[in-house]
């Protein structure tokens, strides 16, 4: 056991491990199994740096199920939490899209503003906080300029004047003057410790009134996010989460293969609109501080009759150049394409796995070099590896393999993987095109 691996938390191998082995991406823990993709990850932190200075991006991250989309998007999210970023993610859903008639895409923003995530709260719901530290922060920086007390009716009026200089400069924006009036009275609200209207204000920030009557009522405003502008209200944030003392903000959508599942061709149309919309705004600097990546499945983009690609104005903007190629892709474009892990990438993950699963069971024995090398020659030798396998999978049946070897110490890794117990089927491992669906090799 390496003192690298001593230094990892006992928890954090635990999720770790436990997450992969369930087919999903750890929230933690990420940089102790980060292998490959280092290319890809230094096009995406380049976009980062111009977000910091006031820019936007938009990228779409596409790969096949199980091929490291989500693992990449969450290895961005925890880069850009320690940079200072207010990170909002969200998996669309039959109920949550871009637009709907019967507000998925309000679901979709709620969604967003609900798992607001700083690195402070990296598990969501950090509205609140990032509100009443944009208040603190602002009383803290007005007492240093004038060296007044707290509680002196001067420096209230100083921290007024400071509140409304960042409301004045939200309030020039598409929609801004409603979200300017709210950032005032939730200000006024924590001066007088009127903890109704503080939770009213939160409540209309994310999306949760349904009637402009009863936000009149009780908040005084006469607008209320809905399905049509609710992306006007990121933008608005992003903004403010700037003049907050954040570095901006990024948004990270997953799953839109669930907009290509749309059968209603005009709901797709529409949702694909919407799309094309909030890509325009952050390419053509309408968008500041705002940084937007999508995970998408090579068939929910190029499918030429339900995919994004089906949009003509989506498809001139997105489709690749003649000259892009899998080992040469253009990491630039606006699609960044996953080529899969090579056999030697997977090796080296492999290794880190069995080091972590070594260190969290308190065990010496861990599978050598050689008899790594043997599974994964085993795992790519399927029937259409070369095409289909991806690292969920790999990852999923070596996991499976050092719990086998912990529980029964007296096997090595080649008498498990020779066993008929360990057998692979006959892969049918060929991609349905009717609904972009993988079949899985099974163990």
């Amino acid at each position: 056991m390496t003192d690298e691996n001593k230094k990892i938390p006992r928890r954090i191998s635990q999720a770790v491990l436990n997450s992969l082995k369930g087919g999903v991406v750890p929230r933690i823990g990420l940089p102790h199994i980060a292998v490959g993709r280092k290319n890809e990850i230094e096009a995406l932190l380049h976009d980062v740096d111009i977000i910091a200075e006031g820019g936007a991006s938009f990228r779409f991250i596409v790969g096949r199920y199980g091929s490291g989309k989500s693992f990449l998007i969450q290895t961005i999210r925890n880069y850009v939490m320690d940079k200072g970023f207010i990170v909002a993610d969200a998996d669309l859903s039959p109920e949550r899209r871009l637009q709907g008639t019967k507000g998925q895409g309000l679901a979709t923003y709620r969604e967003l503003i609900g798992n607001l995530s700083t690195k402070t709260k990296p598990e969501g719901g950090a509205l609140t906080l990032v509100l009443d530290r944009w208040i603190n922060s602002m009383q803290t920086a007005a007492a240093q300029e004038t060296g007044l007390a707290p509680g002196d009716p001067a420096l209230t009026k100083a921290v007024d004047q400071k509140i409304c200089a960042v409301t004045g400069a939200v309030s020039e924006l598409v929609h801004g003057f409603e979200f300017a009036k709210l950032l005032s009275q939730y200000y006024h609200a924590y001066l007088s410790d009127d903890e109704e209207t503080k939770r009213n204000v939160v409540r209309w920030f994310r999306g949760e009134y349904t009637l402009k009557r009863e936000a009149r009522e009780e908040l005084g405003v006469n607008m209320i996010i809905t399905d049509d502008d609710w992306y006007e209200y990121l933008k608005i944030f992003a903004v403010f989460f700037r003049m907050a003392g954040y570095t901006g903000m990024m948004i990270m959508i997953d799953e839109l293969v669930n907009l290509f599942k749309i059968t209603n061709t005009i709901t797709r149309q529409y949702n694909y609109e919407k799309l094309l919309a909030m890509y325009n705004d952050a390419l053509q600097g309408k968008a500041q501080y705002l940084g937007i990546l999508m995970g998408a499945t090579p068939q929910a983009l190029e499918d030429k009759r339900r995919g994004i690609y089906s949009y003509e104005a989506l498809r001139s903007r997105l489709a690749e150049g003649k000259f892009s190629r899998p080992g040469a892709r253009d990491l630039l474009a606006p699609v960044i394409r996953l080529d899969p892990l090579t056999p030697e990438e997977m090796l080296v993950l492999c290794e880190k796995l069995a080091n972590m699963h070594a260190s969290l069971y308190g065990y010496e024995k861990k599978p050598s070099t050689e008899e790594l090398a043997g599974f994964i020659k085993l795992e790519y030798g399927r029937i259409g590896a070369d095409q289909n396998i991806t690292p969920r999978e790999v990852i999923r049946d070596f996991i499976e393999l050092l719990d086998l070897m912990y529980q029964n110490p007296d096997m090595n890794i080649t008498e498990l993987l020779q066993s008929d117990e360990f057998t692979y089927t006959k892969s049918e491992a060929v991609s349905d095109q009717s609904d972009g669906q993988y079949a899985e090799f099974t163990l």
